[in-house]
């Protein structure tokens, strides 16, 4: 028989798999009967949607086989099934591009949530945990031929010619020391029912158990072949027949979460979601919408390559669970299910994208979902508060993106402040605004414990105005594009001229003794630093510090541009900061009273001080330490 080498490193990556990624072995059943359900699901969207297969009659089966005598566990499905070259592609090549280095970065703790199998294409390898040997036969429909692939996960795989009688796909497991348990009916209907009772298709599992007479003495044995799968689509049934643990129990078979029941792991939906949604639509275009905000942000939210959440059914028949555009981008977390009456079934992905009926249930699936966390805010705001804490910034891209729920996303974004503890909304700053006060400030930045020690934070502490606290990347070009929020402005404390409202009073206003010494100081400060900086003033924001930086009204701030040089969008015009300085401190008065070279090196060091500590780059770091050095001696 020829051997084929895998095409990836399956050694390591098994050994990831087995050792690391998976925290409980049962796992291995959820996705093999996954598959299944997949294999089905593909093969009932083309019987309605393409000639080739329509005329082809089956009802959709999942049978789950225990055979004590030979040790093996089966899992067989007539769905679409595979040729020698599938075999090949799909069982041969292990997961995408990229997967082994991403799961050999992962710490422990994330190693060990099973969820993370399904979003990177190995779940059936985790039948490796319980299995010596794993053989997969297959037809694939409207063909004749079978194939069969056998592994023992060690690196080589065989395929060769078999007999099977109708499409579909056997996976025989046979089992190991570690997969004994699985020869018996309870542990696998145990199982079956935990991540697989709400799998669409029936499940019958199949074994022979021993048969008692009336005296409860053994007398043979007896073929046991039992649906154990409730085999419904939850969604479409009424509202008032649900509980809270059927939703529950849906929503863990649906992501394959839910195994805190045995550990502690920390996967996300060990809790169960944090919130869901379900509607039924009926009038002008008739559909069922279940939607889940789980408790936890998935492990793909920030990746370019995130899987969607979202699975979209015509008639009760999966279509598709890959298309991102069945909710906003920014909506990426919510997990569930929309089923239409009225899309046709053969819809393509491309008609989807420009589909009328499809446009009318995304916008009012995400009505919906926006205010149903309205409500939850206003409810719980405990609650809504843990919801925040994971999914706060994908709200915050929505204020960026999606202009006709814009008004409903900013009473649902949260910040930090200066003066309440946990989040507040603008509504909430607004509440607590001084009499007079014309603006709501923010600061924005990378780091918020930075940002709170920063020295443009001096006056408002002092003066008691509140300012946002804003420490999210996205924050910087969020806020700047709002516009007046219910009629206040928003005024970033970074910018000059934010600091108008403080009651220090206008430039020049100083003692008339410190007046000379100001004007010395800067007219210094000019010569040293040249065109490095737009402008040198004094500042009547600081109180404590020396100095700070901040740019013009019309630049982009020093935190933009290099969120954008990282955001690959090319070169931005250089930036000029302002450098204001402190006309009471000490050091500003030394530099009044300093000769020119040292007052060239305090110049610069004061302005290398203002840039660190708002997170911005030295242009040259060595110039700077050593005329620091100068004046250290």
């Amino acid at each position: 028989m020829p051997q084929h080498h895998f095409k990836t490193e399956v050694s390591r990556l098994l050994d990831l798999i087995i050792h690391s990624l998976y925290s409980h072995k049962e796992i291995f059943l959820r996705e093999l009967v996954s598959n299944a359900s997949d294999a089905i699901d593909k093969l009932r969207y083309l019987s309605v949607s393409d000639e080739a297969y329509k005329a082809m009659a089956f009802e959709p089966s999942i049978r789950v086989i225990i055979d004590k005598g030979a040790r093996t566990l089966v899992v067989e499905d007539n769905g679409i099934g595979m040729d020698e070259k599938e075999l090949e592609e799909n069982l041969g090549t292990i997961a995408r591009s990229g997967t082994r280095r991403f799961l050999e970065k992962l710490p422990d703790e994330a190693k060990r949530d099973s969820n993370l199998i399904g979003q990177f294409g190995v779940g059936f390898y985790s039948a490796y945990m319980v299995a010596d040997k794993v053989e997969v036969t297959s037809r694939k429909a409207g063909t004749d031929a079978a194939f069969t692939w056998t592994s023992d996960g060690k690196g080589e795989y065989s395929i060769e010619s078999a007999q099977r009688v109708g499409q579909g796909t056997e996976v025989r497991v046979h089992l190991n020391a570690e997969g004994e348990e699985y020869l018996g009916r309870w542990s696998v209907e145990s199982v079956l029912k935990k991540y697989s009772n709400h799998i669409a298709y029936p499940i019958a599992l199949v074994s022979e158990e021993p048969k008692y007479d009336d005296k409860g003495e053994k007398a043979g044995s007896e073929r046991k072949d039992e649906i154990v799968n409730a085999a419904s689509a939850l969604w479409s049934r009424p509202k008032s027949e649900l509980k809270d643990e059927d939703y529950i129990q849906f929503y863990k078979s649906f992501t394959g979460a839910g195994l805190g029941d045995f550990g502690g792991m920390g996967a996300a939906g060990d809790e169960g979601p944090l919130l869901w949604v379900h509607t039924k639509a009926e009038g002008t275009i008739d559909y069922t919408t279940l939607f889940f905000i789980p408790t936890k942000a998935p492990v793909d939210l920030y990746r370019a390559d995130y899987r969607p959440g979202v699975k979209l059914y015509v008639k009760r028949v999966f279509i598709t669970d890959d298309d991102k555009e069945l909710l906003p981008v920014y909506l990426r977390f919510v997990r569930g299910v929309i089923d239409s009456e009225d899309l046709p079934l053969n819809v393509s992905r491309e008609i989807l994208q420009q589909n009328r009926v499809m446009m009318n249930i995304r916008q009012a699936s995400v009505k919906k979902i926006l205010g149903e966390l309205t409500d939850l805010a206003k409810a719980n705001p405990d609650k809504y508060a843990a919801f925040i804490g994971e999914f706060n910034r994908p709200l915050k891209e929505g204020l960026y993106s999606d202009f006709a729920n814009r008004e409903t996303l900013l009473g649902l974004v949260r910040w930090k402040s200066t003066v309440a503890a946990g989040w507040t909304s603008l509504a909430d700053y607004k509440s607590r605004m001084k009499e007079g006060q014309k603006a709501i400030y923010y600061i924005a930045g990378g780091d918020e414990e930075r940002i709170r020690k920063s020295p443009l934070l001096e006056m408002y502490r002092k003066e008691n105005i509140e300012v946002l606290v804003c420490a999210e990347e996205i924050d910087e070009i969020v806020l700047s594009g709002l516009g007046p929020f219910e009629g206040t402005e928003l005024k970033s404390v970074n910018r000059a001229g934010s600091e108008a409202e403080l009651g220090r009073g206008a430039e020049g206003d100083a003692k008339p003794e410190a007046g000379s010494e100001a004007a010395s100081a800067i007219e210094k400060a000019k010569k040293a630093l040249g065109d490095e900086v737009k402008d040198v003033r004094l500042s009547k924001r600081l109180s404590e510090s020396p100095a700070c930086v901040v740019v013009d009204s019309d630049d982009p701030s020093l935190q933009l541009r290099e969120l954008m040089k990282q955001f690959g969008g090319g070169e931005m015009p250089e930036v000029k900061p302002i450098l204001e300085l402190n006309g009471e401190h000490p050091l500003v008065k030394r530099l009044a009273a300093a000769g020119d070279a040292e007052a060239e090196d305090l110049a610069k060091v004061l302005f290398g001080q203002a840039l660190l500590v708002e997170g911005a780059a030295l242009k040259d770091p060595a110039d700077f330490a050593s005329r620091l050095n100068r004046l250290l001696k």
